[in-house]
């Protein structure tokens, strides 16, 4: 398979990029009981551009958190409700005045049963990283 780009585009340039390896979002104090988990992990690639402005700290952090309820969704189609691991990529690009944040989330689906309840929502690993971060222009 050939990939062909017009002439006048310009390639994306890679910026930054931050990384969580997948972590396991509950601890082993029995505060949930795990009914089943998924046979593999989900992962998705979830892209965001902006036309006119560099993305900050704040943008990245809700463009993580919009692919986390968006992975969330799609595994609760199969019948899970949390994701047990979690991990993310979020890698930054621009391109002349164009700037992408393209986020790889990746969790493994579990059904858990706490109490009677729905678990309760939880951030994504590590999000303090993305926090007060300025892309340079």
């Amino acid at each position: 398979m050939r990939w062909f780009r017009r002439k006048h585009d310009q390639p994306w340039e890679v910026v930054g990029c931050e990384f969580v390896e997948p972590v396991l979002m509950f601890d082993e104090t029995g505060e949930v009981d795990i009914v089943r988990i998924g046979a593999y992990d989900a992962c998705r690639k979830y892209i965001f551009d902006f036309k006119k402005h560099v993305p900050d700290g704040d943008q990245c952090v809700d463009a993580l958190l919009f692919s986390q309820q968006q992975l969330l969704q799609e595994v609760a189609r199969t019948h899970y409700n949390v994701l047990l691991l979690e991990g993310w990529t979020l890698t930054r690009l621009r391109r002349g005045k164009q700037h992408r944040l393209e986020v790889d989330y990746i969790g493994r689906a579990a059904y858990v049963s706490a109490s009677g309840k729905p678990p309760a929502s939880r951030r994504p690993p590590f999000i303090a990283v993305l926090q007060g971060q300025r892309l340079l222009s």
